[in-house]
Formats: structure tokens, C-alpha cells, sequence
């Protein structure tokens, strides 16, 4: 966020600035959803509803989640909506995490873990998931990471920044990990589920082993899908004592997520499907065409994601040649803060994922962005 206020503030000044570091589809919100939302406004829906969510929504995620995931919850005490994707994950993370708790992050990571996990009073143990590995961490390095402290174990697939995925038998590999320590618990962070490419699979992780379904905190969000970042509707799904503890803490914390926006929410999750599969499809395309320019330039390696709309190059040799300077473990900051004053191509440091040597591209953008910046990039 920081990055983008610095960006407009540029952009205020008359500069003009390609935009390759937000997270969020440019598609509109599908007109379906915009109308249920005025709808609820014009029927006078601007009220308190329960603080987990109107009974429709997490009726409606519930059916979502067994069809789709193979996971059954009941919508009465193990489903919660919630004000965004990111306050779902911070109200589980609240609940279960205790001073002394350790929570396992593969790196690179989501920005917001380990400051959730800090919040928590907890300690966050980091296992790397190297390049050579697809940035994926193996069972052996899972293994190795367990202790008796250990509370909860995170997995993001496809990934936030990387766009890696794993497979279902590398999930069912570290399942069989987690299976083997009964006092740690999974949150499994699925927000990106539907945005797969070259044949990549997806299984929740509740749904690989009988015994993981007591065990497993399952996160997801409208953002990314429905192109609903403003919006703020995620929601969690989990044990009933778990989320008996996360509703009461979310009945203090919000009162309730915004009922205009749960009904648009109900809107996006039961109407027609046609234009997450639009919206995936020309991310595919632009994910292809910003793999093939990042890996053109000299200094720049870069992995073809199979998720999300994140690439993650490793931009060493650039850093090295623009900020030569630059020392530390926040080498990639400076070569950001470089490239937006000198080119105004904003850019997402790889050190605040855990990885220095990278940079974080969005290509959740149009196709003349990307041809633009990674133009201006190239020279």
C-alpha cells in the first residue's frame, strides 16, 4: 500500500506511472452483483445482520463448499462471513494463537502472516521455500519445522506473490506431515482457487486426508474471483468450537461485515459463473506475454506461474546493476524505489515476502501496462 501511495502521489505531480504492483483484477465487478447491492439499498437492507453473516450467505458458501471442495460445514456455527479475506485470516489468528504459540509461514510469503502472527503475541517460524523447489516447501522442510509449540501451519496455494500451486500430491505429501503432529492446526488460504493455468489442480486442504477435516481452518474471499476487492466479504470455515470462539470475537470487533455487500456477495457466489472464467482467461494470456519480456532482460529469471496473476522474477543481476549500493536485506526496496523515480514503473519488493533477490509483477492489469512498463524496464 505504501508502494501505491507514493505512486499517485507521482501520478498528482504529472507523472505518468504503469501500475504493475496492485492485486486486484482491472474487470469490473459483474453487473449482476452491482445490482444486487443497489437493490439491497433500495429495499432498505442498510441494517445490523448477525455478526457472522445473514443465514443466505452462509448457506450459500456452504453449498459452494461442498460442491466445489467436497467439504461439508454447517452454515449455523462453522461458517463466517467476514469484512474481507484478510480480517477472516486476523480473527482466526486471534483466537488460536497465544504468546508462546509458533505458526509455520512457507516463504515467500503473503505480506500480512507474520504481522497477524505478531499481533497474536505469537512466533512466526519461516521455511523457504526455495526456487530450485518452484518456491514450494518440501515435507522434509515441514518436518524439520514442527515442535510441540507448533499452533499453526499456513498454506497458500495458488500463491500470494509467487503464483505457484501445488499439486495435489505434493498437498497430500504434506498432509501426511501434519497428519503426524495432532496438535497442529491448518489454515488453508484458498483465495486464488480459481485462477489456475496449464492444467493446474486444486484440492482444498481440509478435503486431502479424513482426519485434517477437524483440523483445518478453510479461508476464501470474493476479491480476487468477482473482481470485489472493494468490497470487503471473505469468510471462514472451520471446527464449531473454533468458530463459536472466531463469532464471538468478530461480534465485538465489527458487529457484522456490511449487509449491502453480503448481498452483493450472495449475488456473485449463486449467479452465473461465466466471467471468473473470462476474467481467468485473459490473465492467461497476459501471464504468458509478462513471462516471456521479464525473461528477455539481462539480470531477470523469471518462473511461469501456474496461479493467481503474481509473477515473482528473480531480479538479482538488475539490482545489482541499478542500486549497486544497496546492501542488506532490503536490497529489492531500493531497486523498487529506483525504478519508480527514475522509469515511474511501480513495483513490489520481493523483501517484504521474505525474498530479496525478487520482485512481485502483477499482471492483473491490461495488456498495454504490462507491454509499457516491461518496455520501460528492458532499457
Amino acid at each position: 500500500m505504501e508502494i501505491l501511495e507514493e505512486a499517485q502521489r507521482l501520478e498528482r505531480a504529472g507523472h505518468d506511472i504503469v501500475h504493475l504492483e496492485i492485486g486486484e483484477p482491472d474487470f469490473d465487478t459483474p453487473e449482476n452483483v452491482k445490482a444486487a447491492a443497489i437493490e439491497a439499498i433500495k429495499s432498505g437492507f442498510t441494517k445490523y445482520t448477525p455478526a457472522t453473516g445473514i443465514i443466505e450467505l452462509r448457506k450459500a458458501v456452504a453449498e459452494k463448499l461442498l460442491k466445489e471442495n467436497g467439504l461439508k460445514y454447517d452454515p449455523k456455527n462453522q461458517i463466517a462471513i467476514t469484512c474481507g479475506g484478510k480480517h477472516a485470516l486476523f480473527l482466526a489468528m486471534m483466537t488460536l494463537v497465544e504468546s508462546g504459540d509458533e505458526v509455520i509461514i512457507p516463504t515467500p510469503y503473503w505480506v500480512s502472516y507474520p504481522d497477524m502472527v505478531t499481533a497474536a503475541e505469537g512466533t512466526s517460524v519461516f521455511v523457504e521455500g526455495k526456487e530450485s523447489t518452484g518456491f514450494k516447501i518440501t515435507p522434509d522442510q515441514l518436518r524439520a519445522a514442527l515442535t510441540p509449540r507448533t499452533k499453526v501451519v499456513i498454506i497458500n496455494t495458488p500463491s500470494n506473490p509467487t503464483g505457484a500451486s501445488y499439486s495435489i500430491k505434493e498437498l497430500e505429501a504434506l498432509a501426511d506431515v501434519i497428519v503426524a503432529h495432532p496438535k497442529a492446526i491448518v489454515f488453508s488460504d484458498e483465495i486464488y482457487e480459481r485462477l489456475l493455468y496449464d492444467g493446474a489442480e486444486f484440492k482444498s486442504f481440509a478435503a486431502l486426508r479424513p482426519e485434517l477435516m477437524d483440523r483445518t481452518v478453510t479461508f476464501n474471499a470474493m476479491s480476487k474471483t468477482y473482481s470485489m476487492t472493494g468490497w470487503r466479504v471473505g469468510y471462514l470455515a472451520g471446527p464449531a468450537d473454533i468458530m463459536k470462539a472466531v463469532a464471538d470475537l468478530e461480534s465485538h470487533e465489527t458487529s457484522n461485515p456490511t449487509s449491502i455487500a453480503q448481498k452483493a456477495a450472495l449475488a456473485a457466489i449463486t449467479g452465473d459463473q461465466s466471467s471468473v472464467e473470462t476474467m481467468r482467461k485473459e490473465f492467461d494470456r497476459r501471464r504468458l506475454r509478462m513471462v516471456e519480456l521479464l525473461n528477455a532482460m539481462p539480470g531477470v529469471s523469471c518462473q511461469k506461474p501456474t496461479g493467481a496473476f503474481y509473477c515473482f522474477p528473480n531480479v538479482r543481476g538488475a539490482i545489482d546493476k541499478v542500486v549497486p549500493e544497496a546492501t542488506g536485506n532490503t536490497r529489492s526496496a531500493k531497486f523498487c524505489d529506483k525504478v519508480l523515480e527514475d522509469i515511474h514503473v511501480a513495483l513490489v519488493p520481493g523483501c517484504g515476502f521474505g525474498n530479496d533477490d525478487c520482485v512481485r509483477l502483477s499482471f492483473a492489469t491490461s495488456m498495454k501496462n504490462i507491454e509499457e512498463g516491461l518496455a520501460r524496464l528492458a532499457k
